[in-house]
């Protein structure tokens, strides 16, 4: 196997040839080296690279499982994070001249985690300033943007930009992000991933630079559901040190992952009401031809409807998304505003001018939200319905930059707190990816991976990468 091959090899793929001593992970962590640099420079995934913390690594994992010393399937695997995860002694910024000087003494419980099963990191990963924004571009932080591997004239998807891009231009195996509105869903949308937005509570986000207390989730961008898998139940788990860490069960994501869904019931949101119109065509029939694929493969599909308009939840959100990440970030943005990009500037001054009544009003909605979302969620084994409404935009066209960040059904399972994965489903007639989204119950990440395994082993979209 030469090296320019390596960096396209599915997480699992790599970790069954370790394991089968056929590949080392010193060779795959140069391949991945290798290809940051000889294409980051036009993707920009990448804020910093811990190239000899990876090499070292590397070196330990190759000695480790020669020794007879295997940790598991992530054991030589490199993986990179969205530069809001904490890393001890190595700059975490946010993309941010704020916190440039920031250097933190811990590692993100995350990253403990996915160390001590042996996986290695390379670095930290594009983002938006503080993983947050006003979903606008403004090429005004200090980092360039972030941009598309299937054509770099097109956006991300935000916040966790790099993220994808990473993962979609193999400058990446696996990739952290974290949503708050579905900022792991459209990257992962815009970049052709699987992306896994978990229950709230599921993954720690101790160590994440925060943005939402009551909405931030820590979630994997894959290039397959079983790499998905494999690394969120390698995330997952309780910690007493983040105080909406929930007491839950950790399953085998990878067991029955090839079980099928012959028998399932699949409830499928087709008519997004006053949203309708703004539904790309191409998003539409991918879609479409998606929920063909699961009837074949044993599912019944039922027409269902969300009990309110998506616009509802997207509002409720946004104030207590505004609203909490002012008062997180309060004092930087007082002291230090000036410093901030557009997108963040505006952003806190949109919590500077909510007032203490709207955010209790829309705590208050958010529970009527969710208690007649969770309804519908239970009335089926999953739900289908799109995630971003459009493809990738050009960085030009900065109206559909905004509207590809806002034009979407991912909110609403922020605020209830469901898992929701965005899936790609093909490309448009410019080569650009398609997606439709797959919630489940809560913790019931398993059944979401089903669904999403039985459509991509039906398909043969993860066979297509971008050329760079």
């Amino acid at each position: 196997m030469i090296a320019n091959e390596l960096y396209f090899l599915s997480a699992g793929e790599a970790s069954r040839l370790i394991q089968s001593r056929k590949l080392s992970p010193v060779e795959l962590t140069e391949a991945y080296l290798a290809r940051i640099e000889a294409v980051d420079d036009k993707i920009h995934s990448y804020l910093l690279v811990m190239a000899d913390a990876a090499r070292a690594a590397a070196r330990q994992a190759e000695a480790d499982i020669q020794a007879g010393r295997w940790k598991g399937p992530l054991h030589g695997l490199p993986f990179a994070v969205k530069d809001n995860y904490y890393t001890q002694g190595v700059r975490t910024c946010g993309a941010s001249r704020v916190l440039m000087d920031h250097v933190p003494e811990y590692n993100a419980t995350t990253i403990d985690k996915l160390q001590a099963a042996g996986a290695i990191l390379l670095g930290k990963l594009n983002t938006w300033e503080y993983g947050t924004g006003n979903g606008g571009v403004y090429f005004d932080l200090p980092f360039e943007p972030a941009r598309n591997p299937w054509n770099v004239d097109h956006f991300t998807g935000g916040s966790s930009t790099g993220a994808g891009a990473s993962v979609a231009a193999g400058t990446a195996m696996m990739a952290l992000g974290s949503d708050t509105g579905g900022s792991v869903r459209l990257p992962a949308a815009a970049c052709g991933l699987q992306g896994m937005k978990p229950t709230y509570g599921r993954v720690s986000r101790h160590g994440i630079l925060p943005n939402c207390y009551s909405l931030d989730v820590a979630g994997p961008l894959t290039w397959t559901v079983e790499d998905s898998a494999l690394l969120l139940r390698a995330m997952s788990g309780y910690d007493p040190q983040d105080p909406g860490s929930a007491h839950a069960e950790v399953p085998d994501f990878v067991a029955g992952l090839d079980a099928g869904i012959r028998g399932m019931t699949i409830g499928v949101v087709r008519d997004l009401g006053e949203a309708n119109n703004l539904l790309d065509a191409s998003n539409r029939s991918a879609m479409e031809a998606m929920i063909e694929v699961l009837h074949r493969e044993g599912a019944r599909i039922v027409e269902v409807t969300l009990p309110s308009a998506i616009a509802e939840y997207r509002q409720t959100g946004a104030v207590i998304n505004w609203t909490e990440s002012l008062s997180i970030h309060e004092k930087d943005f007082m002291q230090r505003n000036a410093e901030m990009g557009q997108a963040l500037r505006e952003k806190m001054m949109s919590g500077f001018m909510t007032r203490a009544v709207d955010y209790v009003a829309a705590q208050r909605r958010r529970r009527e939200l969710t208690k007649s979302l969770d309804a519908l969620v239970h009335s089926v084994d999953a739900l289908v319905l799109p995630g971003a409404f459009h493809v990738a935009p050009p960085f030009a066209d900065p109206d559909k930059v905004k509207a590809f960040t806002s034009d979407t059904a991912m909110p609403p399972f922020n605020l209830s707190g469901h898992p929701g994965m965005s899936v790609c489903t093909g490309f448009d007639e410019q080569g650009l990816p398609t997606n439709a989204q797959i919630v489940g119950r809560y913790f019931d990440e398993s059944t979401v991976y089903k669904v999403a395994r039985a459509y991509e082993r039906a398909t043969d979209w993860r066979s297509r990468r971008p050329a760079l």
